[in-house]
């Protein structure tokens, strides 16, 4: 169960439910597992809410009652094992029957499916957003954990090269979170994180923005946490063919961040990469071309 079986009714209907459906749905979005395996009484708890908000959303969804919606999941979970074991198994099955050349190119078609889809005109007006709030940053945090970490990490590799003041929130010994100390409105952090989610990153996210600090949200879901608390949320698809979300469209439009803050700060991104230049050049850092003999 790569992507909750209710995930897009729910974000479809998210924006009409009230403030208690909004913390049930979310519920359903970040804890399919749970949402299979225990009773409603101790998920609502679990959400903070009362049980018969569990039935009230079950309702607002179509359905009799939320029974109906625990069966759903567990369906699905019997479907797929709900988790990365469970679907490397299906995956495993399915490649030895068709072959490694045919999930390679499933793969690939899935991504490029995906990014295609991001040159859809609103994706485009949220990058161009970001990338201001990225321009007029006096520091840029960029935070991304376990599988959503060389995305963040490209986009702060881009920002440093060009000029801008780029932290990197990955410091040796879990302080890296520790940057955030003096941050303020002045500042924005890019938080990178899809299903399931992360929850230090959830935290810190949280932390920031209650500190005042802008943040740029590359996730999954428009309901998802940390567009919840993002000044613009930039929403990227992870299906994949793979046992493993992909996180290709995420770099992707890290990268794209990148070169449009570059790009608006063109002086002084061209200054900073030509000392860029000049020290590679000192230490000799990239291989020189050979002629052919």
């Amino acid at each position: 169960m790569q992507t909750a079986p209710l995930s897009d009714k729910i974000v479809h209907a998210f924006d009409g439910m009230s403030r208690q459906l909004q913390v049930a749905a979310r519920y359903l979005l970040e804890h399919p597992r749970e949402v299979a395996l225990l009773s409603m009484r101790e998920q609502a708890r679990q959400a903070d809410i009362q049980p018969a908000t569990m039935t009230r959303l079950a309702k607002h969804l179509g359905f009799e009652g939320y029974d109906d919606i625990r069966q759903l999941y567990a369906d699905a979970m019997r479907q797929d094992g709900l988790g990365f074991a469970g679907r490397v198994g299906q995956q495993a099955k399915s490649q030895k029957l068709k072959g490694d050349q045919v999930l390679a190119a499933d793969m690939l078609r899935a991504v490029g499916t995906h990014i295609a889809a991001l040159a859809q005109p609103a994706m485009l007006g949220d990058l161009a957003e970001a990338a201001r709030y990225l321009e007029r940053a006096r520091r840029i945090h960029c935070l991304g954990l376990r599988s959503s970490h060389s995305a963040a990490w490209h986009l702060h590799y881009i920002l440093s090269i060009t000029g801008k003041h780029s932290i990197m929130l990955d410091a040796m010994g879990g302080i890296g979170a520790d940057a955030l100390g003096s941050a303020s409105r002045d500042d924005v952090l890019v938080a990178v994180s899809v299903m399931p989610y992360t929850r230090q990153t959830v935290d810190i996210t949280e932390y920031a923005r209650a500190c005042g600090v802008p943040v740029i949200a590359i996730t999954d879901s428009p309901v998802a946490p940390l567009a919840q608390s993002a000044a613009v949320a930039l929403i990227v698809p992870t299906d994949s063919p793979s046992f493993l979300h992909t996180m290709s469209p995420a770099f992707v439009v890290a990268e794209i961040l990148g070169a449009l803050v570059a790009g608006r700060n063109g002086k002084a991104a061209g200054e900073a990469l030509a000392r860029v230049d000049r020290q590679s050049a000192a230490l000799n850092t990239h291989l020189k071309s050979r002629g052919r003999r």
